[in-house]
């Protein structure tokens, strides 16, 4: 028969004066440390809908999704918690740095109702006034002229934008056109990168 040795013995004692050195979840909250990476969340207020953090997941875990319904376009992001593997791709890549962060929750595993485990957030998409095609949501092009300034009127579309949302600008209805109806008037309007060159060509 093998003694044990003094080592192990030491910590025996110590466990039974101590305690257990496992923490006592789930019947007392644990609190993980600054640094853990919990299930992550989205925050309205601060995503602008540009979809990056879908574009770095490795997991394949947030799903963008676009939809078009009588003129009003709607992107839905939605993040899937029971795929996602909480690595932080999407915190750290972020266009604002706040529009998706980690949480520290960590216990919530199901047996059956996996399809719960999801977190969406919706956000208007901007139409080309011409072709009718998404151009970019409607919180990214606010958030751009934002951080530009004065250079917002280097670019046409977004200059426009930010004269529309100052009630500066006219607010008209446009039907879809055709590349070969483009005039030298349509170039003064929000028009995806397509329409722009033929606008530009036809001028």
């Amino acid at each position: 028969m093998k003694y044990p040795k003094l080592r192990e013995l030491k910590e025996a004692i110590r466990a039974l004066v101590r305690g257990p050195y496992t923490s006592k979840f789930p019947f007392k909250p644990h609190v993980p440390s600054d640094n853990f990476r919990g299930r992550p969340y989205f925050f309205e207020e601060e995503c602008v809908g540009c979809g990056a953090c879908a574009e770095v997941c490795p997991a394949k875990a947030i799903d963008v999704e676009d939809e078009v319904k009588n003129g009003v376009a709607i992107r839905k992001l939605t993040i899937h918690w029971d795929i996602c593997i909480c690595c932080g791709n999407c915190q750290a890549n972020c266009l604002t740095g706040k529009g998706i962060q980690l949480s520290k929750e960590f216990d919530y595993a199901v047996c059956q109702q996996r399809e719960e485990l999801k977190h969406s957030v919706e956000k208007e998409l901007i139409l080309c006034e011409c072709c009718q095609d998404i151009i970019v949501p409607y919180d990214q092009y606010t958030w751009l002229f934002q951080r530009l300034g004065p250079f917002v009127f280097s670019n046409t579309s977004l200059s426009l934008f930010y004269l529309k949302t100052l009630n500066l600008a006219f607010k008209e209805k446009s039907s879809p056109k055709k590349a070969s109806d483009m005039k030298r008037s349509d170039r003064m309007k929000i028009l995806c990168p397509r329409c722009r060159r033929e606008a530009v060509i036809k001028s």
